[in-house]
């Protein structure tokens, strides 16, 4: 039976030559084989940072989401469904697959509403149609979905890419949800990283305050993907070399969250 992965890719491994051409060789692997339908969801948030700052435009961050002003959603689309996306696009297609680049602004691919009006633009995923998904894998393509989503008004939001990546596993009712990070898994409060983790373990660790910014929000998002029958979700070290085959190993990289 075809097993349905989600991957997520952000942080440095967007912004580095080395690790995007390598993860991107990985990723392709995977995807040429029958056994798997591969979906990819990335954000670029350095690379945002970047692009504003050059323009005298300052980066507001609450709660760890960033402010989206009219001018701030402009450089989303140029940077996330832009850029960021041909780059991904392009290694994509130099590692051997056959990469669709898109956001969740295509066919109703993921929907939002407004998150908090202090934040402008930024938007909560509210549902997502799969169907341009199957189709796509089902003859052998492989999507990459900027964290872009939309309304039937024709709103454009600024979505955070791990609730994107949520909201597109759900609705291709994917497998395993693997977050590929910088960071080599999460840690419990002695600073160990755990290898597993229930999602009842991993609200405990956000209530006592040891899973906080970044992690809290992988964590919440993981919790919510198992909830709504994501099979099991993975937080792995993305610079490790072969990490994305090791993933479908059970091997021990990372921590791996399961109901």
């Amino acid at each position: 039976m075809t097993q349905r992965l989600l991957i997520k890719l952000g942080g440095t491994l967007l912004d580095q030559d080395e690790s995007r051409l390598r993860l991107a060789q990985e990723i392709a692997t995977i995807a040429a084989d029958p056994a798997y339908q591969v979906v990819v969801v990335h954000g670029g948030g350095k690379q945002m940072t970047r692009f504003l700052a050059e323009r005298g435009i300052e980066s507001r961050f609450v709660n760890g989401l960033r402010v989206s002003t009219p001018e701030v959603i402009d450089a989303v689309v140029k940077i996330f469904a832009g850029s960021v996306n041909a780059s991904l696009v392009t290694a994509f297609r130099a590692a051997g697959a056959r990469p669709v680049g898109l956001s969740g602004l295509d066919a109703g691919l993921v929907d939002a509403e407004i998150l908090d009006p202090a934040l402008g633009q930024v938007g909560k995923p509210v549902q997502s149609d799969a169907r341009l998904l199957e189709l796509l894998t089902r003859e052998g393509y492989l999507p990459v979905i900027a964290c872009v989503a939309g309304d039937a008004q024709g709103a454009i939001y600024n979505v955070n890419a791990d609730q994107m990546a949520v909201a597109c596993a759900i609705s291709f009712r994917a497998s395993k949800l693997i977050f590929l990070t910088d960071v080599d898994g999460v840690r419990d409060g002695a600073g160990q990283v755990r290898p597993v983790l229930s999602a009842a373990e991993a609200q405990e660790l956000i209530r006592a305050g040891v899973a906080t910014g970044g992690m809290q929000a992988k964590l919440e998002a993981a919790i919510e993907a198992l909830r709504r029958g994501v099979g099991e979700v993975l937080i792995a070290p993305g610079a490790t070399a072969g990490i994305v085959e090791s993933t479908l190993k059970q091997s021990t990289a990372g921590t791996r969250l399961a109901p």
